[in-house]
């Protein structure tokens, strides 16, 4: 049987670390403002050394990124990032840049070094060379194929190899993209990307000499013209474990622990399950959960190939889901759980739980809305102001009391 990968979760926050290590992820990757190709990252030094020792302490990796294409005032705050290095102790440090690259060797030799899919690796010409340059690992470009993946894998058996197999594509090339800092002046390659490829854009035929603006109709595509569905391959799961990936990675830097915990879980029970019977192993059970988050529609990318016009969604950014985040759970004791919204919650709605390691829903009917602050019962209510109700174990049909701990989430019905 073929060596199950490693999954790999983003963590913007210190709750998406708790949530990614509670959902199942081997690995967990961060990045700080200043640090990496997140300017907007809500993240601080405090809490990604907290998500490191909680991490550790579960016995799972946190790879540090260091992926900034560095100017020359970059390399003049060095000694503030090598103390940040040494306070944090990661396990691996993302890197795309060969002089940071260099700089690392140089001032910390024994920190292991992953290159960044911004390199855009599309060969294994170019693997070998960070191998040879000191990579541990290599963040392939979302443009291999997973025939050319196969290659690169036969060629280069032993270096690390890592892939994205689940969250948003850039229209750019490996990501970098130069029309957020163009039209909006915040630079994606720092981490501060205004998503223009989501926008709804107006088509202009321009005559040079008279200056005449004639708009160019739009078809029934709609407008949306550089708008990517979203990357997801658990229905090629089998074909991406048996090419011996070393990493599979998740997008979402800045996405939500709702997200993050989601996609871990419905990964982590699939790769599961193709470990305990290869043979008759079935992603679609899997998609259920992946089907239930907001997103742009689904595409297997560039797995078979160059893109068709299946992979974009011409015709809005909106989420297709019928289904939204309906809280986290924050504490938990004999009676009852306590739940922060994060969307309104009414008496009657069925809430339904992730349940770690498990591909099995628990679900209870709220009986009423009871505020956590004071008691009282309400007709609704809704998120924001960390609002949370109370839901007691009494309401389940069967007994679940020990199957609760913080941090697990919770969807329901739009």
């Amino acid at each position: 049987m073929k060596k199950i990968p490693e999954l790999l979760a983003p963590a913007g926050t210190l709750d998406a670390f708790k949530t990614a290590i509670l959902y199942g992820a081997d690995a967990i990757y961060a990045g700080l403002p200043g640090f990496s190709m997140r300017a907007r990252a809500k993240i601080t030094t405090e809490e990604v050394k907290k998500g490191i020792d909680l991490a550790h302490a579960a016995g799972k990796k946190v790879y540090l990124a260091f992926n900034l294409f560095a100017h020359e005032r970059d390399f003049a705050n060095m000694s503030r990032v090598s103390e940040t290095i040494e306070y944090l102790k990661p396990d691996a440090l993302i890197i795309s840049d060969p002089g940071v690259m260099l700089w690392v060797r140089e001032h910390h030799p024994d920190m292991p070094i992953h290159i960044s899919t911004q390199a855009n690796i599309c060969s294994a010409d170019s693997v070998k060379f960070w191998q040879q340059a000191g990579a541990k690992l290599c963040v392939l470009a979302r443009e291999v194929s997973h025939d050319e993946f196969k290659i690169i894998r036969e060629k280069c058996p032993d270096v690390g190899l890592e892939i994205f197999v689940h969250g948003a594509m850039c229209m750019s090339y490996s990501g970098r993209c130069l029309l957020s800092n163009f039209i909006t002046g915040r630079p994606a390659n720092r981490g501060a990307c205004a998503q223009l490829c989501r926008w709804k854009y107006d088509v202009i035929l321009r005559e040079c000499e008279s200056g005449i603006e004639m708009p160019i109709e739009e078809d029934e595509r709609g407008a949306y013209i550089m708008n990517s569905k979203d990357l997801c391959l658990m229905p090629r799961l089998r074909e991406v474990i048996e090419a011996s990936p070393n990493s599979l990675k998740i997008e979402g830097r800045n996405r939500s622990e709702y997200y993050v915990g989601s996609v871990v879980h419905a990964y982590r029970c699939a790769l599961d399950a193709y470990a305990k019977d290869p043979e008759n192993f079935d992603p679609s059970p899997f998609m259920a959960e992946l089907n239930r988050l907001e997103t742009r529609g689904y595409t297997t990318a560039f797995f078979d190939g160059n893109l068709g016009p299946e992979a974009h969604n011409y015709e809005t950014t909106r989420s297709s889901s019928d289904w939204h985040a309906a809280g986290v759970i924050t504490e938990v004791d004999a009676e009852k759980i306590t739940l922060e919204l994060r969307n309104e919650i009414k008496t009657g709605d069925e809430i339904k739980f992730i349940m770690p390691g498990v591909n099995e829903e628990v679900s209870v009917i709220l009986q009423h809305v009871i505020n956590a602050k004071n008691g009282e019962f309400q007709p609704k209510m809704s998120a924001g102001q960390h609002n949370s109700l109370v839901i007691p174990f009494a309401w389940f049909k069967d007994d679940v009391t020990k199957n609760f701990v913080p941090y697990i989430l919770a969807y329901k019905h739009k």
